[in-house]
């Protein structure tokens, strides 16, 4: 019996020790995930209206880094004109660091406009560690543009 809970401890504390940022800096030039460069990025806020009429785009977008998760460091959310963007890392391939936080970067993958759940709203609050009055304020979903990025390279 003492073997197995000893297993399921050593389980445990393996799992909490990977569900976290990485703690490495975020220097101009880094790039996380697949290597992508600046050049044909476009502003965050043309977003919007490269996305009007489309399901979804495979684009580079440049923006400034305003939120990263603070549980994982497995998205990040981007400034834009109107509010914020969410940045997903495509299947979790790679997580980036809370240094990212207020970084511009060049983001290339694929953009979509979404709506997001009140779950998922409120599960991405307590990801960033958010108060519970500020999650309990969610109430109804939201449309926002979300990026599955396969490649993130800070700029400055």
């Amino acid at each position: 019996m003492k073997k197995i809970t000893l297993f399921f401890l050593t389980i445990v504390t393996a799992f909490s020790l990977t569900a976290q940022p990485p703690k490495v800096p975020a220097k101009k030039g880094t790039n996380f995930g697949n290597k992508t460069a600046a050049a044909g990025a476009v502003s965050a806020n043309e977003l919007p209206a490269l996305l009007e009429g489309k399901q979804s785009a495979d684009i580079k977008v440049k923006g400034k880094v305003v939120e990263v998760c603070k549980a994982e460091g497995c998205w990040i959310r981007m400034q834009t004109a109107s509010g914020s963007m969410m940045i997903k890392m495509k299947d979790h391939a790679f997580l980036v660091p809370l240094a990212l936080n207020g970084k511009t970067i060049v983001a290339e993958g694929t953009a979509s406009v979404k709506e997001t759940s009140i779950e998922m709203q409120k599960h991405l609050l307590e990801d960033a560690g958010k108060t519970k009055a500020e999650i309990d304020a969610v109430t109804a979903p939201k449309k926002e543009i979300i990026l599955q990025a396969t490649g993130i390279l800070v700029v400055k």
